[in-house]
């Protein structure tokens, strides 16, 4: 941590009026129309003129498009773009009350970024980073004021989703957290406040979630069975349709940024071979017109295509699996109990303050069934000795990674669910 001390000791919540956002790539200008619709002042700051043309227009027509349809005024739309400011200079934050940092995911580059905030911006700024999956300390760590900085993760298209994940440093104040989740309501959202691990909530749990869609398909499934068998159950999206409208080649691309790669023969670098191929043949998803699955022009359906399937075989293959048939109940208890075990573990640790806010975070950011109340509600329903005999069978057959969360032993030997922890008196269950 740094040996600065913070410029100021928030006291109270706070008043946001004006908000800078770097960076006006898509999540940037997505932030931007957020607060433009609720009534901010917002400078969107970027060093590219081209991008900050482009973010602009993006913006202006959005606006003009919600006019045509009749859902605002023409002077309301003329408000919003009044409100907007371009800017190429950090300088121009000297008078905002909240900064948003929303460039990609590089610590080094973030770090930077947030020296510069700390220089420029007036003592009682909150700066907020749009990380996915970073330290939030150890950008915090860089500033004069880690009290006031925190994790705004918005989700992709930032101006439609809900959900706003608050996440919380070690050092951010109370009142700042309080203050974002006030923002939350002014911005028509869901705030949830996590605690600061790699991923969050929700990513976090994105990610054994996807190992098992991934490793489904070395073993004998096919992307469309998967993704099929995931929406039957009451997903929005299956995996790999996710993929293709984020963009398969986000992930690769930060894979090729990191300092460190995993070992060839790991289970890590086995299962994103698949993707890493895609991306390599320029089928990055939807934006390409090729991905998981084949897109026409300017339509989203996500068309079948027998090329990705026999890619599918032959990396299997080559990779030393005995493909089998895999039936759909198998698919669905392997993705939806990854994302159970995952969350007992986030609750166990503090990083989700109930299960109710894990719920929460899936079923308005990640399209969980909504009559399935959510993950956790789910696994509640199901009941817990139903999730621990499943979770110590699939550890039995596919090792360490599906070792029951400690939580679970412990709410099923005390007769109580997830729903009832964390504790609020003695008789309730505790775990270490």
């Amino acid at each position: 941590m740094t040996d600065k001390h913070p410029l100021t000791s928030p006291k109270a919540i706070q008043t946001i009026r004006s908000v800078g956002i770097i960076g006006a790539g898509t999540m940037g200008r997505g932030i931007a129309m957020s607060f433009l619709n609720a009534g901010f002042l917002v400078q969107l700051i970027d060093m590219s003129q081209e991008t900050l043309a482009q973010a602009e227009s993006d913006i202006r027509k959005t606006t003009e498009r919600l006019v045509s349809k009749g859902k605002i005024a023409t002077e309301e739309a003329e408000k919003r773009l009044n409100n907007l400011q371009i800017q190429t200079e950090y300088d121009s934050l000297s008078s905002a009350d909240l900064v948003i940092e929303a460039v990609y995911e590089n610590l080094e580059l973030k770090q930077q970024i947030f020296r510069t905030l700390d220089e420029v911006t007036h003592d009682t700024a909150l700066l907020a980073s749009n990380t996915s999956y970073l330290d939030i300390d150890a950008i915090a760590a860089v500033t004069r004021r880690p009290e006031q900085v925190l994790g705004l993760h918005f989700f992709s298209p930032a101006h439609i989703m809900r959900l706003l994940e608050i996440v919380r440093g070690t050092q951010t104040a109370p009142e700042v957290i309080e203050t974002a989740r006030q923002l939350a309501l002014q911005l028509k959202k869901v705030g949830v406040v996590a605690g600061n691990c790699h991923g969050f909530i929700g990513n976090r749990m994105l990610e054994p979630y996807v190992f098992e869609a991934r490793r489904l398909l070395l073993e004998g499934a096919l992307p469309q069975q998967v993704d099929h068998a995931l929406e039957d159950f009451g997903m929005a999206m299956g995996p790999f349709r996710m993929y293709d409208v984020v963009g398969i080649d986000l992930e690769w691309r930060a894979r090729q940024m990191a300092s460190q790669q995993p070992d060839a023969g790991s289970d890590e670098a086995l299962n994103v071979r698949l993707d890493d191929r895609l991306c390599e043949l320029g089928r990055f998803g939807q934006k390409s017109g090729q991905g998981y699955y084949h897109y026409e022009a300017g339509d989203r359906t996500a068309i079948h295509d027998p090329a990705v399937d026999a890619l599918v075989l032959e990396i299997s293959r080559d990779a030393g699996f005995e493909r089998h048939p895999i039936p759909d109940q198998t698919i669905v208890e392997r993705c939806i109990l990854a994302l159970i075990n995952e969350g007992a573990k986030i609750l166990q640790e503090g990083i989700a303050q109930s299960s109710a806010d894990i719920d929460t975070v899936y079923l308005n950011g990640y399209g969980f069934a909504q009559e399935l109340g959510g993950p956790m509600q789910y696994a509640d329903r199901q009941g817990l000795e139903w999730v621990l005999d499943r979770l110590q069978q699939f550890q039995e057959m596919h090792g360490p990674r599906w070792k029951p969360a400690d939580l679970i032993k412990t709410l099923l030997a005390s007769g109580h669910a997830f729903a009832d922890y964390p504790p609020h008196s003695n008789e309730q269950p505790h775990s270490d």
